[in-house]
């Protein structure tokens, strides 16, 4: 195992990565939590899957890259004694949102029908492409420096977890079904699929320059190199050795399968969910301010028109927000409070909303 240490300039914060198997190896996979700093079970998840890691030793086949916690900025934000981790303080940016556009730099490589050549250039190019860029702010540098370490990886997984919420995924819409396996593993109630949903996050900015490769240039061998995905592990504050050590034991179990580490990783759980389109996922907005009731819990299924909270004015009325779509309520917020247009709730739907479009997800 090795500690690298990487500080960004302008700030006392320092990325800290650690290292398995052999600098260089195929595959490589790469782990990172707490991209927004305030969404814990990853943190934990990954703490622990350090240990099997080192346990491991000379089974792991190629290279693994874990970062525990991914944003040191966000860790630095707590005023009034609370953490703000989702987005940069002084810049209001998303942490997860802003991330290195590399499709430009793969526009006119001499690619031919060798998928494993084309690969290679791809990735030689990107990481050229990185070492040419010069961020100016902390919060570039921290953008930089994760895309560095994870640009050429075969397997990217980004854990976060939602503000109240059940196991589910985001991932592109040309990396299903093969990451099936992934959303097994974790016991996802939903897994959501796009190819751009919008602010280029980081596990777009990963394999998106893939499959826009393979469209723009039909006639070469471009596979889609890296599978990256966004794996939300639950509720923010759900910190939990008994749950973390089975998240911690999935994820080794991905590793397995997936030939970074000698093992037999045992029968693939069934899934829990059909994969749905982010277009159809509906965002529940509440339409006016007062307290939330909520009439139906985590997992429900819902028919589009049936009730799904109650929004009371303690000083006036009450209005009832309905589901505009038949699909699983997955997640929900945990403070009972709302000011018109806060998203209360995510049903995943099967069918395209068509007011769904550009910006797909929450900021």
């Amino acid at each position: 195992m090795d500690k690298l240490e990487f500080p960004l300039p302008g700030s006392d914060a320092r990325i800290t990565a650690f290292r398995y198997g052999t600098p260089g190896a195929r595959p490589k996979a790469y782990l990172q939590a707490g991209l927004h700093a305030d969404e814990f079970p990853g943190m934990l998840a990954l703490h622990l899957l350090r240990g099997m890691l080192e346990r491991a030793g000379d089974r792991i086949t190629g290279e693994i890259v874990i970062l525990p916690q991914a944003n040191p900025l966000g860790l630095e934000q707590h005023p009034n004694g609370f953490l703000y981790g989702r987005h940069d303080s002084a810049s209001g940016q998303n942490f997860n949102r802003g991330y290195p556009d590399l499709a430009p730099a793969l526009a006119d490589l001499p690619l031919g029908p060798d998928a494993a050549q084309n690969v290679a250039m791809v990735r030689d190019a990107m990481g050229a492409a990185l070492a040419a860029m010069q961020p100016e702010t902390a919060l570039d540098a921290m953008r930089h420096r994760l895309m560095v370490l994870a640009h050429d990886a075969d397997l990217v997984l980004d854990l976060h977890a939602d503000n109240q919420a059940l196991p589910h995924m985001y991932t592109g819409t040309p990396l299903w079904p093969d990451a099936q396996d992934i959303a097994a593993e974790i016991d996802a109630r939903a897994v959501l699929l796009a190819e751009v949903s919008g602010g280029n996050p980081f596990d777009e900015a990963l394999s998106g320059p893939w499959w826009a490769l393979a469209r723009a240039r039909p006639e070469a061998a471009v596979p889609s190199a890296c599978l990256a995905a966004t794996l939300e592990l639950g509720s923010n504050d759900d910190v939990d050795l008994r749950l973390a050590e089975d998240q911690a034991a999935a994820l080794y179990r991905i590793l397995e399968r997936r030939g970074m580490i000698e093992g037999n990783p045992g029968r693939l759980p069934g899934a829990l969910c059909e994969a749905t389109p982010l277009t159809a996922m509906a965002q529940v907005k509440a339409p006016a301010g007062g307290l939330i009731a909520y009439h139906r819990q985590l997992g429900d299924t819902l028919r589009a028109g049936e009730v799904v909270a109650t929004i009371i004015d303690p000083l006036g009325t009450s209005v009832e927000v309905t589901a505009e779509t038949d699909g699983i309520l997955f997640a929900r917020h945990s403070q009972p409070y709302a000011w018109p247009g806060k998203v209360i709730g995510k049903i995943a739907g099967a069918s395209d909303l068509a007011h769904r479009r550009g910006l797909l997800l929450t900021d």
